[in-house]
């Protein structure tokens, strides 16, 4: 079994397990319980545990080479420090269609591999990923479907702190597994600060 990257109520805190009141077959798998109100809890140790195998997927690629999109308002500050941190590219806020699969279109780019934050808001990316045969990350929620996605970090991804608090331990797992980081070394940032200001 392995060991949580942070204690369990710093999780529970940002409320990264609380899911929707719907639910996917995909996303069955990751769903510890139904609460009384119907919203869907997911299962924090699966959710951990896919944030270190995203991680290490990640570590693997050239900086350069990941590509990191949220059409999601409070996804947009946690991709932008995810890349000031890791030196990924990021997309925050619209994915112009073509971006992908469209040489001509001046912001063209040829990423290797793509990390979303909805798969569902995030679709064009996704579908552009897809037809290049690049491998997709994506943070998924209870209601999210699975068809396009190769690697589900299954977390709440709609709330700002939940979002936040998953881009900083990527970042933080990406780092340590380049070895930039040490295992043991604390990370500078807090995941406040990945946190969109209101």
């Amino acid at each position: 079994m392995t060991e949580l990257l942070i204690p369990l109520d710093k999780y529970l805190a940002a409320g990264l397990h609380i899911g929707t009141q719907q639910k996917t077959k995909d996303m069955e798998k990751y769903i510890y319980r139904v609460r009384a109100d119907g919203l869907h809890v997911l299962d924090v140790k699966s959710s951990n545990d896919k944030i270190l195998i995203a991680a290490k997927l990640l570590s693997k690629y050239d900086p350069d080479d990941v590509l990191v999109v949220s059409t999601r308002q409070y996804g947009q500050a946690p991709v932008k420090k995810f890349g000031e941190v890791t030196g990924t590219k990021t997309i925050p806020g619209r994915f112009i269609p073509g971006t992908l699969t469209n040489p001509q279109y001046s912001k063209f780019i040829e990423p290797k591999i793509l990390v979303v934050t909805d798969p569902r808001s995030d679709s064009q990316a996704v579908i552009e990923a897809r037809q290049n045969g690049i491998p997709v990350v994506a943070l998924c929620d209870t209601e999210n479907l699975l068809s396009n996605v190769d690697v589900v970090i299954p977390v709440n991804n709609k709330g700002r702190k939940a979002i936040a608090l998953v881009y900083w331990l990527l970042a933080r797992q990406v780092l340590r597994n380049r070895g930039i980081l040490s295992s043991d070394e604390e990370f500078d940032l807090d995941p406040s600060d990945f946190e969109l200001k209101i």
